[in-house]
């Protein structure tokens, strides 16, 4: 049984995508310890708490220094002890301590097509904007294992996405949820939690 921890920011899509593909059969082996969010009051822990699982709010504001937060943070990873950490919409950087501490069993969703739009800065609806900005045709999201640097880690999966004539940022990010982020996640978390994807050494390995 794949044990994982959650992390968002808002309102928790992603987070109700692998709530949903768990509860159909999607997604199976699999178990949510808690969810994290650094905002208080949002959805997420909303949906957490109505699926019946912990949501633990943890925000750097709280503590006199970032460093202090990532002590704190990399801390209550560990006492959860997740066999994968899932960021599904999470807009803090992972301390390089806990990237350490659980290396190749953090995964993250980001709403473009890496390399492309990605990067710091890069979160969110931003990264709708840029993409209309730029006038790409094509746009998607990927799946992939993290590392030290900002978007930089092994890809497990990516799915392209048409942008259409008449998108608006909301729109577009609307369309790549549902069209790329809710799919790929849970699949994600599914082939992870069945020994189907794992990362050796830099590189994904498909059983």
């Amino acid at each position: 049984m794949l044990k994982i921890v959650v992390c968002v920011s808002g309102g928790g899509t992603n987070l109700q995508a692998i709530m949903d593909a768990i509860d159909c059969g999607k997604i199976t082996n699999t178990q949510i310890l808690a969810v994290i969010s650094n905002n208080p009051g949002v959805k997420a822990l909303e949906r957490a708490e109505k699926y019946g699982v912990p949501g633990i709010c943890m925000s750097p504001k709280e503590y006199a220094s970032r460093a202090e937060f990532n002590e704190a943070f990399t801390n209550k990873m560990c006492e959860l002890s997740p066999d994968l950490v899932v960021l599904a919409g999470f807009l803090v950087k992972i301390p390089e301590q806990m990237v350490s501490k659980f290396s190749g069993r953090i995964v993250n969703i980001h709403p473009a097509l890496i390399p492309s739009f990605c990067g710091v800065g890069y979160y969110g609806l931003k990264v709708h904007e840029k993409a209309l900005e730029r006038g790409v045709k094509v746009t998607g999201a990927t799946v992939h294992f993290v590392n030290e640097g900002m978007d930089e880690g092994p890809i497990i999966a990516q799915k392209a996405v048409e942008v259409l004539d008449g998108d608006t940022p909301e729109i577009l990010q609307r369309r790549v949820m549902e069209q790329a982020e809710w799919i790929l996640l849970p699949q994600a978390i599914d082939d992870i939690a069945n020994g189907r994807i794992k990362l050796v050494g830099n590189h994904v390995r498909r059983a």
